[in-house]
């Protein structure tokens, strides 16, 4: 069962070719949007493979983006909003520069889900 958090009303279909958005943005944003979120949930918001998101959550963790701590059975991650990222064209632009245009905030939350909406956004992505 994926939580409410994480649903959307209407979901693209496939396609082939380029978008603007890579998966390690949108693993990250899923986990600021829900840090207590599992990885299985996190796979079918992205559309991702478990596997796939493990690696990516792997990387992120590995370069200091994200990190995580063990609550029984489950994880709670930590988005580092000031961690700087990493491409030189970016460069000077924060974490929480890139979950600003990625995640919504509490202001939208309560507005009509349509279409590509997002839930607002937890503490640990600000």
């Amino acid at each position: 069962m994926v939580p409410t958090m994480l649903c959307m009303v209407a979901v693209p279909e496939s396609h082939s070719g380029w978008t603007f958005v890579t998966n390690h943005a949108r693993v990250l944003a899923a986990i600021a949007d829900n840090p207590n979120v599992r990885i299985r949930d996190i796979a079918a918001h992205c559309r991702l493979t478990e596997r796939a998101v493990q690696r990516i959550i792997s990387d992120l963790e590995q370069d200091g983006y994200l990190s995580h701590t063990r609550d029984g059975r489950s994880n709670i991650y930590r988005v580092e909003p000031d961690k700087v990222l990493r491409h030189p064209a970016e460069a000077g632009l924060t974490v929480a520069a890139l979950l600003s245009l990625l995640v919504r905030d509490e202001t939208d939350h309560g507005r009509s889900a349509g279409p590509g909406s997002r839930p607002a956004r937890s503490s640990a992505a600000r």
